[in-house]
């Protein structure tokens, strides 16, 4: 099934961070499911920002 990790059956998050356009270091970010992943660069496209995403990091139960 995509968008979900198959070993736990839980959706897949990623981290999203916007980027500062001078140096580009990270000024602020969000972790969002899979099926928010392209609406947000659709976003940042639009408007021109810079984003950097990675997988999140999963938290322990």
């Amino acid at each position: 099934m995509q968008g979900t990790d198959e070993t736990k059956g839980s959706p897949v998050r990623f981290e999203i961070m916007r980027l500062d356009d001078v140096d580009g270091t990270a000024v602020d970010s969000t972790v969002v499911d899979a099926a928010s992943v392209d609406r947000i660069v659709q976003q940042a496209a639009a408007t021109g920002r810079r984003l950097y995403i990675r997988p999140a990091e999963s938290t322990a139960s």
